[in-house]
């Protein structure tokens, strides 16, 4: 292993001390230090067998910790068990001890893992290979598995690692060809289980229904081993994503190194224009730019850095300009920082990780692709760029650093965001609290038609089977035989079609676009589907490790792309419209002037145009249009009127009404992750002063995933506590007229206008007073049913909807799109802000 550093490697509250003397003025807000723990080690089990101690011995494993022993013996006794302890506490271990024991003692079994990411099961089988056990003959089956290989893998392999899209895509549609697998398989592996949430983990949880069908039509019962980060209520997550009864082990007694971990907050920027009020101006400098600068000089001192950035675009921003950096420092330093991300093609993501793990680099700039639990032995410190959306990741993030056991630095680096903002100047509601509970919800009936639709096409369906999907699986049943999808006969519902259903997972909104460079026609990469018309439309900028490509056009029917290598001197920001229909409502409070309401709405989206800025200034050299097809999703909302009378009684003018409710919008999106296990580019917003389905003022905010995610009934459900903090996140925030800290969205797609910050804080007072009168925190305060008239409200109160949801023609237009994800996107995890179109900016060294 080679560790050439360039200087001396620092200590954690040395090397933090070195980075705050390097600013006029102390970014950090908060220093929390967490202390090292001792390890409380126990004996081998008396079923391990002695090849498998011996294994672990050479891997340097004496013996194992507590909570792994105590998780090993309840799933080698047939419990479906769920182990969800700190990063680096060796969850590996606790399964593979079952699961390869179990092969060595029965020559027949096989053992399936799952991991939500390639990386992860790749670092899985470099570990499982390493141990060197006879007859177990583990191997990775995705989609990067040469074809050639795939045939011996299902006849030989007793240990495969994959993932839930192939084993819905591949295993289970092709389960014939598995049969001799699945009827031997004993162990069902569910890797890093708190990332399936949302939409996500709702299929997901039907995809594990279908295997163990399948598994239960060959006579084979499989226990559920699952390991999770630390988690709130685990064991009933884990239930709702398997559908068994799971026991939990959460008390981890591995021992840890301390961590030194620091809240950053980029400091302000002068202003450009000299004739402005330095006090109504503040705009801080971005977290992007903030972050290189730390990475260049954690490399500098000689610390082995990750820095985990939000969105694809941000981590080769991060990487290019950390890069730069350390050049015009150390010509050749440069060379030892490079990005990862999705997108990539296979040889460069497993030569990236090679490289980091080898010390060929010393930084490295990713997407969350690597959150999960790599090995990634030997990271000094890692710098998180922007609050990753919940408490659970930012300390799995954090705890990829000190894994060795030594001394770590974790810096979280705010953006200039109003949750990012309040977190850093709020340590308490960080530190000293409860991760957040994984939220999915497998009744949800956007996601359990279709994978029931799978699963008959995989076999008929039975009533049995309907028990086994649990609740609505009848009423989806019903649907899609009124459909025409599904054949009712006396054995069974048999799917009518040839084809197999076509469903996405991850709700990425179609198959990858391949970005091909046009003179050689060489493959860079790949794109997600939902993702393609904001960084891959004509005349985008796209970037891979740090060279820049121009797209000359883009292909959504053969899913490519074409680009040519181009650095230009400006960066692009696509731009969409959309609009918003209320389609029916669940619940609702009555509060007089005010309405509280959940409920069903349709959202329409295109992206329209896009504008080319100058990198060195901001300037907006043009805007050009784009011919892209609309998307739409119907989706739940959340969402509050206020009569015109009560806002003008608390000061609000007319004139100002929009600007109020486009303000608040704004940052009740951005604190809603307090309430809710989301990240703001889960959820998406619209205000209008008249909203043609409400007939009065309207604030929405709204799931960015097909059937909603569970985001906007915790906020219904909080809906006091949750505009509260809104409402106090404003007030507090210094700026006269709004800034990115409190009111003004990165991704708004009127551009930040109108806002009235003054006048949404009085906005809020009218809601929250009203709320307070009516005793409504949300639910249970009138709930609409069966197409009944919801909340209609008399004397100049709030106008409800009427009977059975409007459908009439939704807002839009100049002044009322606010903040929102794209239709079709039903993934909050690997790829979050890269939907962001409001403004999305691409290119070198373009602005955060």
């Amino acid at each position: 292993m080679t560790d050439d550093r360039p200087g001396p490697r620092r200590a954690p509250a040395e090397l933090l001390h070195r980075l705050r003397l390097r600013h006029a003025t102390d970014p950090v807000t908060h220093v929390e230090r967490v202390p090292a723990r001792a390890g409380e080690p126990v004996g081998w089990p008396g079923w391990a067998p002695e090849e498998l101690r011996a294994a672990f011995a050479r891997r340097g494993v004496a013996a194992p910790w507590r909570h792994q022993a105590e998780a090993a013996e309840l799933a080698y006794a047939g419990q479906h068990v769920v182990v969800a302890t700190g990063t680096a506490s060796g969850k590996s271990l606790a399964y593979q001890l079952p699961a390869l024991g179990t092969l060595l003692a029965d020559p027949r079994a096989t053992v399936l893992y799952l991991a939500p990411t390639k990386a992860l099961a790749a670092d899985q089988l470099r570990a499982v290979a390493g141990l060197e056990l006879d007859g177990v003959r583990p191997a990775t089956y995705d989609g990067d598995t040469p074809r050639a290989e795939r045939e011996w893998i299902r006849r030989h392999s007793r240990f495969v690692l994959t993932n839930p899209d192939m084993l819905h895509h591949g295993i289970l549609p092709g389960h014939a060809h598995w049969s001799g697998f699945l009827r031997r398989l004993a162990y069902v592996v569910v890797d890093e289980c708190h990332t399936y949430r949302g939409v996500f983990g709702s299929h997901v949880a039907h995809v594990l229904r279908r295997l163990r069908r399948q598994c239960a039509r060959f006579g084979r019962t499989p226990v559920f081993l699952l390991a999770s980060a630390t988690s709130g209520d685990p064991a009933t997550a884990a239930g709702r994503l398997t559908g068994l009864p799971v026991t939990a082990v959460t008390e981890d007694t591995s021992p840890r190194g301390g961590v030194t971990f620091a809240l950053w907050e980029p400091p302000l920027l002068p202003p450009t224009d000299p004739s402005v009020d330095a006090d109504l101006v503040q705009v801080r400098r971005s977290a992007l730019r903030e972050t290189a600068d730390l990475l260049a000089d954690s490399v500098v001192e000689g610390v082995r850095t990750l820095a985990f950035v939000r969105s694809r675009r941000g981590a080769e921003v991060v990487a290019a300009n950390a890069r730069r950096s350390l050049d015009e420092a150390v010509p050749g330093l440069g060379g030892r920082v490079a990005a990862y991300r999705a997108g990539y093609l296979r040889e460069e993501r497993r030569e990236l990780e090679r490289a980091l793990l080898h010390g060929d680099l010393l930084g490295l700039a990713s997407t969350n692709a690597l959150e999960l639990g790599v090995d990634l032995v030997g990271l000094d410190a890692v710098l998180i760029c922007g609050w990753p959306g919940t408490r659970a990741s930012l300390w799995q993030q954090a705890g990829r650093a000190g894994r060795s056991g030594d001394e770590a630095l974790a810096v979280l680096v705010a953006r200039d965001d109003p949750l990012d903002t309040y977190l850093v100047h709020h340590p308490e509601a960080l530190f000293g609290r409860p991760v957040e509970a994984t939220v999915l919800d497998p009744a949800n009936p956007y996601v359990l038609a279709p994978q029931l639709a799978c699963a008959a096409h995989e076999a008929p369906l039975t009533p049995a089977d309907l028990d086994l999907f649990g609740e609505g699986a009848k009423e989806a049943v019903d649907s899609l035989v009124e459909a025409g999808a599904l054949r009712q006969r006396p054995t069974g519902w048999y799917w009518r079609h040839r084809e197999r259903p076509e469903v996405d997972l991850r709700g990425e909104g179609g198959a990858p676009v391949c970005v091909v460079e046009e003179s050689t026609g060489r493959l860079l990469g790949t794109v997600d589907g939902g993702s393609a018309h904001f960084l891959l439309h004509t005349g985008a900028v796209y970037l891979h490790q740090g060279v820049s490509y121009v797209v000359d056009s883009l292909d959504l029917a053969d899913g490519c792309a074409l680009v040519h290598a181009e650095e230009p001197d400006w960066s692009t920001h696509a731009r969409d419209v959309t609009s918003l229909s209320v389609v029916s409502v669940r619940s609702y409070v009555d509060a007089g002037p005010v309405g509280l309401f959940l409920g069903e709405v349709d959202v329409t989206s295109q992206v329209v145009s896009y504008q080319r800025r100058r990198i060195t200034t901001g300037e907006v050299i043009d805007t050009r249009p784009l011919d892209l097809p609309a998307r739409e999703l119907r989706t739940v909302a959340v969402w509050f009127t206020l009569s015109p009378g009560s806002l003008a009684a608390a000061g609000v003018e007319a004139a100002d009404v929009p600007g109020a409710l486009h303000a608040a919008e704004h940052a009740a999106i951005g604190l809603l992750p307090l309430m809710a296990t989301c990240d703001r580019w889960d959820i998406g917003g619209l205000s209008t002063a008249l909203h043609p389905d409400t007939e009065a003022p309207t604030v929405f905010v709204y799931d960015g995933h097909p059937g909603g995610a569970g985001f906007a009934e915790r906020a219904y459900g909080t809906a006091a506590a949750w505009l509260r903090a809104t409402r106090d996140a404003i007030v507090e925030c210094g700026c006269e007229t709004g800034c990115p800290s409190c009111v003004q969205s990165p991704k708004c797609g009127n551009g930040n206008n109108p806002l009235a910050k003054p006048e949404a804080v009085k906005a809020l007072d009218v809601v929250l007073a009203n709320l307070a009168t009516a005793g409504g925190d949300g639910p249970g305060a009138g709930d609409a049913a069966d197409g009944e008239a919801a909340g209609t409200a008399t004397d100049g109160g709030a106008t409800g909807v009427a009977a059975g949801g409007a459908t009439g023609a939704a807002a839009g237009g100049a002044g009322e799109r606010s903040d929102g994800p794209c239709p079709g996107r039903a993934d909050s995890l690997p790829r979050q802000g890269e939907r962001t179109v409001h403004p999305a900016p691409t290119g070198p060294g373009s602005p955060d």
